[in-house]
């Protein structure tokens, strides 16, 4: 006849009664002594009979009946891991846990066997097994209390080494020189990137191995909220020790936001910024890649540890974006605003993925859109300030504006975000037709330049991107307003000088920027060089064709002979004339080198061929000595040495002449 599972169960009673003294205390002692020795064969034969033991169990199919008798192997195995445990917490160095792998080995099998037994014998009604139960349960709950303290430990081992990233805060600032034209490296520095970082978390292989597995032990037997426990709040910890470091510890308060200075703000952004990044790059990918380590056969945990830890950071980076994009918006804010919309930016893919709620992605997309708006409207603002910009004092000398160098400077440092304005004005597109005014309709025709001059043309644009239109929009603007600026200046030889100066600094900063040239194309850069030709072209026929009208021969000779009263007038004309235009000219300013050089260049080139002329052939018609030295005061050579003072900005009278 076939024997049943509790025949079998009986038999291997008997067997293991046979195999033992008489008494199960004797049977108890073996075991137990088997177990505290090194003894590996001793260890297999304990781990193969509990092994029958549950094998025995699990075959049972009516559980209701209960167990008629147990081995004495169940409650020596409960008691030998309960003497494990004492031996670990002895203190003794060769018996901590992990420092033998085998012991370590041995004794994790050993748990996960004592759970095994404890949930098979818990399927069993009878009352007959409640103090066989409790033995299994009590040492199997000493386990996982002993685990869950040394999961702590592992954890909690590396917060030294959750220090300061090694990065410098990353910082950007804007610098518009009204005076002088600085280098554009010292107006914006680009943050660095972040240096050489220790891996994160900086857990040795061996320790996350550890760490697995008593996630997976606990996990096993039933202390997953005991596991998840201890797991979450040592990262919540870590973390928080990390944002310590980088100073980001002060949660600030909306109101607290909204009221700082602007100088205080931008302290507080550049914190902000370092550590999104270092969240992005650093700390939600190494988050990651230790979850998915130490719970590596339970992605629910996983996900749901990820998701809580990345939520409780989220949203106290997205509170503080949400109070800046609040505050009031000045133009000296956009470079910050739109590090943190590139910062949002990264930190959605470091997020993304089945660890992160919904709902966080959500609030972090909603967060990135309310700092483009920010961005939008604090760019758009730039046509404001150039429309309002009505000063009613011209700069001295016809100097290039402070107004110019501003929105230059700004537009430069601006393009070199180009592809992130792109997304900015893309993205934002109904706010930014609210602003940004249609190309037809945003300037008048008696405002604008005739067609044929203006280097403002759609049609030469190598793109008609939103960005781009905001661009040649202010450029634009910027030209009307100092059309109206020009207007300032009595003289109108002044007056294209000013244009001239202006248009020349707005064409050499466009070359300078890789971003605006792309954005404007060749062709716009070579119609503003028109416009600059023809201001140059102006200011000759303003200033030297009156000079050029002194040296002209015509009424000098009447019936081939020369008048001299009128000669002698011609020559104090052009003294008189010469002397007022380098009077005057010398403290005008042309600060671009090249444009003096040209300017010279093309004066010399009229004037002094004209003067040696004239000179060579009517002086000899004046009386040699004091005549002479009355009406010809220079010679070619010091109209050319004058001529190389002019434009230099020299307030004092022209010292140079012929004596």
């Amino acid at each position: 006849m076939e024997r049943t599972p509790l025949d079998k169960h009986n038999s291997f009673r008997q067997n293991d009664q046979t195999s033992t003294s008489s008494s199960a205390h004797d049977g108890h002692s073996r075991h137990c002594s088997d177990y505290e020795t090194n003894d590996s064969s001793g260890r297999a034969q304990i781990a193969n009979e509990v092994d029958q033991f549950l094998d025995v169990l699990s075959a049972i199919d009516d559980k209701s009946s209960g167990l008629a008798e147990v081995p004495d192997i169940v409650p020596a195995f409960a008691k030998v891991i309960e003497s494990e445990i004492i031996m670990y917490n002895s203190g003794e160095a060769n018996r901590k846990f992990g420092k033998v792998a085998e012991e370590d080995s041995f004794f994790m099998e050993s748990v996960r066997r004592i759970s095994k037994l404890t949930n098979a014998l818990s399927e069993f009604s009878s009352n007959t097994n409640a103090s066989l139960l409790n033995h299994t349960s009590a040492a199997l709950q000493r386990a996982m209390a002993f685990l869950e303290d040394e999961f702590r430990v592992l954890l909690d081992g590396n917060d030294h080494c959750d220090g300061e990233v090694s990065s410098q805060n990353l910082k950007k600032f804007l610098s518009f020189n009204s005076k002088h034209d600085q280098p554009d490296r010292s107006a914006v520095q680009r943050d660095s990137d972040p240096g050489d970082l220790d891996e994160y978390p900086p857990y040795p292989a061996e320790t996350v191995a550890r760490m697995h597995e008593i996630a997976k032990t606990m996990i096993l037997a039933g202390y997953e909220t005991e596991c998840y426990q201890v797991y979450f709040f040592s990262r919540r910890n870590a973390i928080r020790n990390k944002m310590i470091k980088m100073e980001f510890d002060v949660i600030l308060n909306m109101d607290e936001v909204v009221k700082m200075s602007w100088e205080q703000l931008e302290i507080e952004i550049s914190r902000w910024i370092n550590v999104v990044r270092t969240c992005s790059e650093i700390i939600f990918p190494g988050e990651k890649r230790l979850a998915e380590s130490v719970f590596a056969e339970s992605p629910l945990t996983r996900n749901n540890l990820l998701s809580n830890i990345v939520r409780i950071v989220v949203i106290q980076l997205l509170d503080f974006a949400e109070a800046t994009a609040m505050a009031k918006r000045s133009a000296e804010k956009l470079f910050k605003y739109l590090d943190m919309y590139e910062a949002l930016q990264n930190l959605i893919p470091a997020i993304d993925g089945e660890s992160c709620p919904s709902e966080v992605m959500s609030e972090v997309a909603a967060a990135v859109d309310r700092i483009g708006e920010s961005v939008v409207s604090i760019f758009c603002d730039l046509e404001n300030s150039i429309k309002s910009d009505t000063a009613r004092t011209p700069v001295p000398g016809g100097a290039v504006h402070p107004l110019t160098r501003y929105v230059m400077n700004y537009l430069k440092y601006a393009s070199e975000y180009k592809d992130t304005l792109e997304k900015v004005f893309g993205k934002q597109t109904e706010l930014a037709k609210k602003y940004i005014p249609s190309v037809s309709d945003k300037l008048s025709a008696q405002e604008l330049e005739k067609e044929s001059e203006s280097p403002h043309n759609f049609e030469t644009m190598v793109s008609t991107t939103p960005f781009s239109i905001q661009v040649v929009t202010v450029m634009d603007l910027l030209d009307v307003n100092l059309d109206k600026k020009s207007k300032l200046y009595k003289d109108p030889s002044l007056r294209c000088l000013f244009l001239m100066n202006n248009g020349r600094y707005i064409l050499q900063k466009a070359k300078g920027s890789p971003e605006i040239r792309q954005v404007m194309g060749d062709t716009w850069c070579r119609r503003r060089s028109t416009v600059v030709r023809l201001y140059h072209k102006n200011y000759q026929r303003e200033t030297w064709n009156r000079v050029l009208h002194c040296l002209s021969h015509d009424g000098l000779l009447t019936n081939g002979k020369v008048n001299k009263p009128l000669l002698k007038e011609r020559f104090k004309i052009f003294n008189t004339t010469f002397d007022e235009i380098h009077r005057t000219q010398s403290t005008w300013v042309v600060s671009d080198e090249q444009l003096q050089s040209e300017l010279r260049i093309s004066i010399s080139a009229v004037v002094i061929p004209a003067y040696r002329a004239f000179v060579g052939r009517f002086r000899q018609y004046l009386d040699p000595g004091k005549q002479v030295d009355k009406y010809v005061k220079y010679q070619p050579e010091d109209i050319e040495g004058l001529i190389e003072g002019l434009f230099e900005g020299n307030t004092s009278s022209m010292s140079r002449r012929k004596t």
